[in-house]
């Protein structure tokens, strides 16, 4: 028996030798068994009063365990005190004897085992004050970074040839140079025009930014060009300068919006089911007692859903709740920001090095304050000029989202030369409201956005640009119904700064006749402008997944009527060939296009010609074709337009083995024993296997899959552990040619281990073979014999085959 540890068990020992007498009845009458304490009890035992005997019971609460406590019967009656009472869950009454008779709880139901000291209680939750339990689908834990360093090319290069002399060429490019977290790109455009005059060349520098992720901070320095952060109620600037932004794409798997939460309670350990608009979402169990169920949802609108709560005696309830989501809340607590320090970019596309003279200085920062609410607010400051703004996003339930934003400015007020306004004013300043309202259900939508600027309100990109406009508001409203098929109206209202308004409503309708069939048709009116009209009817049909023919025809206000007919084929993710044709009627303009394209495992390219413009100088021809070259593992591979992360298979030289991603088949590798695999998904889990199989029989596999998480834009090295093995398949015989008998052990120049063992007809199989090999063999009956041979490599591969005599 285990010594008691506590004062407690000790003080019971003490008791119980006092009452030894009282004790011993007590024990003939009930015959119980007192268990020794295995572990320390949670409380202490209340006092034991005269003709009491001290008990130590395991506790099972609503079907749940919850260990060793100390009771005590008195008269027939197991009592126990407040404290025990509460370490167990109980919400026990105030005041009276610290021992308090079970049997006198209103609703609970007290089940006592003498025999095996065990106690069963089961009481109404109202009673007890237990932990709320939360469970929810489980967050796939990221594996760490599969860094790998090395260059990559991206291209895209594009040529026409048109009526004359017209022609153009042109080639854009991205030079990647990656290692760890950080990445350092530089994009630029090469083109040679040529007309009547000649040839004309050009080329710009695009963008040069190195970037450098902390993805357990969720954070990222960008030092270069960039945009500056911004919110839905602000414009974001193009800079050249230094950010430094929380992102959480360095964690996919983290869920940044606010997860539902369905509360609930279980009188018994239960299963608990969750139903999103009758699809299961989550399935799992929650203790006895109060629960709260996150999930993450999976709609982006209203939604009904149904917990159903299975108890351990079959019962089934069912909760319903409303289900609302919105993307642009955070989750209590979280912040998104970011901070931005530079200068901005002019005239970008059109010179290399360009930029303001003048220090930029803008921070953007939003926190989820509650489950409906989230807090936003952006600045700007530069020379002369102050922004500063707040605004929130708020989810009203089943009334929908609304969000509500007012920013300011003060800027200085010369003009040209340096002078003060007409006003003799040092300074101007204006304001900026902003309203938003979404509201969605299964079919209807709604949707109403507006924008107002007051006084001279001016931003960062005013000063190298234009203006915010002046007001500007949109509202629109679809339907989904049903077999009439989909409805949709919208207004649109644009102010410029310095042009006049603007008014659009438009109208479109949509429906599917079958599955390979579609109609649609549009209207859109400018209010201002009675003649300013369009009208367009267009029907679809999909002979396959990647095929489609289509007709429309559209009616412009200068009541000219245009026909279309287009057809095409697209090539499968898998590779293969597609076309494209249009022809196209109407007014003055007869004309069309017609496309070749082609779509591999190195690149993708189309040619065509084009005649759109119904004259001679619309005519050209054109070809193009887009790729990357990758300088990774020891070698240099080519690949279609690498935009995100890839990974390279390394099979270490061993060629024409199949590779899937995901499961999917993606190529094979080449005759290095390499495969660049495109795309897969940066700072994600993407699992990357071979087919053991397809490998030759003296080759040795550590693994046939791995998982890899390549960083941003990165690429990340996958190996499978394959190493070439000298290997025989060796039948051994006695010193009369008989067979070895079955089951003898096989040592191979004395290594270490079991050995390999005999097979049938005296077969065995050995893979850790030097160029001379020693092989000592002992039989089941205790025997031993030697035999000696020199390993090589059969012409055409595959394994070498022996016949050897075992000598004593």
């Amino acid at each position: 028996m285990a010594e008691p540890r506590s004062p407690t068990l000790r003080r019971w020992r003490a008791e119980r030798s006092v009452h030894a007498a009282r004790a011993l009845l007590a024990l003939l009458a009930l015959a119980p068994t007192v268990s020794s304490a295995q572990a320390t009890p949670a409380a202490p035992a209340a006092s034991t009063a005269p003709g009491a005997m001290a008990l130590y019971l395991e506790v099972t609460l609503n079907g749940t365990a919850r260990g060793l406590h100390p009771f005590h019967m008195q008269g027939g009656a197991l009592r126990a005190s407040r404290a025990v009472l509460r370490e167990l869950g109980f919400d026990p009454p105030e005041g009276g004897t610290d021992g308090i008779a079970l049997q006198d709880l209103p609703g609970v139901v007290v089940s006592y085992d003498a025999t095996r000291q065990q106690l069963s209680l089961t009481a109404p939750l109202a009673m007890l004050r237990l932990p709320t339990a939360t469970v929810g689908q489980a967050t796939p834990a990221a594996q760490p970074l599969s860094t790998s360093t090395g260059l990559l090319l991206n291209y895209d290069l594009y040529g026409t040839q048109g009526a004359g002399r017209n022609a153009s060429l042109s080639a854009f490019g991205e030079l990647r140079a990656f290692r760890g977290n950080s990445v350092l790109s530089n994009t630029w455009l090469v083109q040679r025009t040529r007309g009547d005059t000649g040839w004309k060349d050009q080329s710009v520098r695009m963008d040069s930014t190195w970037s450098l992720s902390f993805p357990d901070d969720l954070l990222t320095l960008r030092v270069g060009d960039t945009f500056t952060g911004a919110v839905s109620w602000s414009r974001a600037t193009r800079i050249g300068g230094i950010q430094l932004a929380r992102n959480f794409g360095l964690q996919p798997y983290r869920q940044t919006a606010p997860l539902p939460s369905f509360i609930g309670s279980a009188t018994l350990p239960s299963d608990v089911e969750l139903f999103i608009d009758g699809i299961r979402q989550y399935s799992g169990q929650v203790p006895a007692g109060p629960f709260q169920l996150n999930t993450l949802p999976r709609i982006n609108s209203t939604g009904n859903a149904q917990v159903v709560v299975t108890d351990a005696l079959g019962r089934a309830t069912t909760l319903s709740f409303a289900l609302f989501d919105s993307s642009r809340l955070l989750a209590p607590g979280l912040s998104d920001w970011t901070v931005d320090l530079g200068v901005v970019r002019r005239n970008y596309g059109l010179r290399s090095f360009d930029y303001g003279r003048q220090p930029v200085l803008t921070g953007t920062w939003r926190r989820g304050i509650s489950d409906s609410f989230t807090l936003e607010a952006h600045g700007e400051a530069t020379h002369g000029l102050v922004l500063a703004g707040a605004g929130g996003v708020w989810q009203l339930g089943a009334a929908g989202t609304l969000s509500a934003a007012l920013s300011g400015s003060r800027h200085d007020a010369h003009d040209a030369h340096g002078a003060d306004d007409a006003n003799g004013s040092r300074s101007r300043g204006g304001t900026q409201t902003s309203l938003g309202y979404l509201w969605r259900q299964d079919r209807l939508s709604i949707g109403l956005n507006g924008t107002r600027t007051q006084g001279d309100y001016r931003d960062v990109a005013t000063a190298y640009g234009s203006a915010p406009a002046k007001g500007s508001a949109s509202a629109s409203i679809g339907y989904d119904a049903g077999g009439f098929g989909n409805v949709s109206f919208s207004y649109l209202y644009l102010r410029p700064a310095a042009q006049s308004a603007s008014r659009y409503v438009s109208m479109n309708w949509f429906r599917s006749l079958g599955r390979a069939t579609s109609i649609s048709v549009g209207m859109n009116q400018n209010l201002d402008k009675r003649s300013d009209r369009g009208v367009f009817v267009s029907l679809s049909w999909s002979w396959d997944t990647s095929s489609n023919l289509s007709a429309s025809v559209q009616r412009s206000g200068d009541q000219k009527t245009m026909g279309t007919v287009s057809a095409q084929h697209s090539p499968s993710g898998e590779g293969g060939w597609g076309w494209r044709a249009t022809a196209r009627t109407g007014g003055d303009i007869t004309g069309g296009q017609a496309e070749i394209n082609y779509l591999g495992p190195y690149g993708s390219a189309q040619a065509g010609v084009s005649d759109m413009g119904g004259s001679r100088a619309s005519r050209y021809a054109y070809a193009g074709a887009s790729g990357s070259l990758v300088l990774m593992g020891g070698g240099v591979l080519a690949a279609r337009r690498i935009d995100n992360a890839f990974a390279v298979v390394d099979t270490d030289g061993v060629p024409d083995v199949p590779v899937k991603l995901e499961n999917r088949p993606v190529g094979r590798t080449d005759s290095r024993g390499l495969l660049l695999v495109v795309p897969v998904n940066a700072y994600q889990n993407n699992k990357l296997a071979i087919d053991p199989m397809e490998l030759p029989a003296d080759m040795r596999i550590e693994r046939a899959e791995t998982l890899i998480t390549p960083a941003d834009r990165s690429g990340a090295r996958a190996r499978f552990g394959i190493t070439p093995v000298r290997a025989a398949h060796v039948a051994l015989l006695d010193v009369q040619g008989q067979p070895l008998p079955l089951g003898s052990r096989v040592q191979v120049n004395g290594q270490a281990g079991g050995g390999a063992v005999v097979g049938y007809d005296g077969w065995v199989y050995l893979d850790t073979l030097d160029v001379r090999n020693t092989l000592a063999v002992r039989t089941p009956d205790g025997a031993a014999c030697r035999a000696q041979f020199t390993w090589q490599r059969p012409d055409g591969g595959g394994v070498q085959k022996e016949r050897l005599t075992c000598v004593p």
